[in-house]
């Protein structure tokens, strides 16, 4: 009942606080122009996906879209750190899938190991966007692996790579584009991104951050027992929302057990319900007109990225509604755009909700007594917002 009200409750402040910032979202400015470069970003990655073969064009499309940030440097050492982090994961996943494909126990294992340490790395460390995708890209191969184990996870670790390079490469071009053109005239915006982040210092022990990565952990290592019992196709991306959410900023743990984290999941429900119910609606009323879905994708872009930098409570929100807007509208062939493929990855995300809900729940009743101080230095990180 309590993840209901917060729910409801957060539907009703993204409506009223929606129609307030639609209201500015033709004022010229650093604002309109970040949102016109992610519309831009997002265009050329669906193309760049398509050229280079993806299977998940609209993970491509979504790449285009996160990385981009205000000067290119920024958004070069992004898009670096998500390639590095991908490739990472890429390859720890193809070394270990002969030995853990097909027997649930030892997947499990590798998750609840693999997930929880790079978690705690993404928490804590230098590289932190690194390593939240190297964690996110080796839980979503071999999960994706587990439904078929007589055959390769080779392919799928290959696509999820170009997805993030065609998606890296169009928000580099656009950002180059822009920072010595537009960008010139306009004044410096301050934002603290990957590359702040990354000179920031590290800690090698958090109690908090450990304890933190062991819930997401847990969660992750029981997708194997739970493919088994409802086979459920689409639990990879179910892996997506168990480690983006959880990726908070250490120094809210010394605060709360729990509510950070169910804020930020029903956040993430919020926006990706309704950018997918968006999404759906355009899919089916421009019955699958490449013009019209190409439209459909530039506006819902704009939209979602005018929230997220609207600097308020639903801001993530923005973020999560651009999330499904894409995975559901972007076709991953338009000779035969299906609604299908979309819905099916955007109940995988949801159902990430559905999978670590419990395991807070459980950790809260069990450690409400003992809750975690902040044992190590307050460590200002933004969240991932994947």
């Amino acid at each position: 009942m309590n993840y209901l009200r917060q729910a409801t409750a957060s539907l009703t402040v993204f409506a009223t606080a929606s129609v307030r910032e639609l209201r500015s979202l033709a004022r010229p400015g650093p604002r309109m122009v970040d949102e016109f470069e992610c519309v831009i970003s997002v265009l050329l990655a669906i193309i760049f996906a398509h050229v280079l073969g993806a299977k998940n064009i609209g993970w491509a499309a979504f790449s285009g879209y996160m990385v981009m940030r205000s000067h290119v440097s920024e958004s070069l050492t992004r898009g670096i750190l998500r390639i590095i982090g991908t490739s990472a994961g890429a390859g720890a996943a193809l070394a270990l899938a002969p030995l853990v494909i097909g027997k649930p126990f030892l997947l499990s294992l590798s998750l609840v190991i693999i997930g929880g340490v790079t978690l705690y790395f993404a928490l804590v460390g230098k590289r932190s966007y690194a390593w939240l995708f190297t964690g996110l890209t080796f839980c979503m191969v071999l999960i994706d692996g587990m439904k078929h184990p007589s055959e390769s996870v080779l392919p799928f670790a290959q696509s999820r790579l170009v997805e993030i390079l065609a998606g890296t490469l169009a928000c580099i071009l656009v950002s180059a584009v822009s920072t010595f053109t537009i960008r010139r005239r306009l004044p410096r915006q301050s934002r603290e991104t990957p590359a702040q982040t990354a000179i920031r210092h590290s800690v090698i022990w958090h109690r908090g951050a450990a304890k933190h990565a062991l819930q997401a952990a847990i969660a992750l290592g029981l997708i194997p027992w739970i493919w088994l019992w409802t086979g459920i196709t689409s639990l990879s991306q179910s892996s997506i929302t168990i480690m983006a959410v959880m990726m908070i900023p250490v120094s809210s743990l010394a605060a709360s057990v729990l509510n950070p984290i169910t804020s930020r999941l029903v956040l993430r429900f919020v926006g990706c319900s309704v950018g997918g119910l968006i999404a759906t609606i355009i899919l089916l009323g421009s019955h699958h007109s490449p013009v019209l879905m190409t439209l459909g994708v530039c506006i819902g872009v704009l939209v979602g990225r005018h929230i997220e930098n609207s600097n308020s409570s639903i801001s993530y929100i923005g973020t999560q509604f651009v999330l499904a807007f894409l995975v559901v509208l972007v076709p991953d062939t338009y000779t035969s755009a299906a609604l299908e493929p979309g819905i099916e990855r955007l109940a995988g995300i949801l159902f990430g909700v559905v999978i670590l809900e419990p395991v807070l729940l459980a950790s809260h009743y069990l450690f409400r007594d003992h809750t975690p101080r902040n044992d190590g230095p307050d460590i200002k990180q933004p969240s991932s917002n994947e």
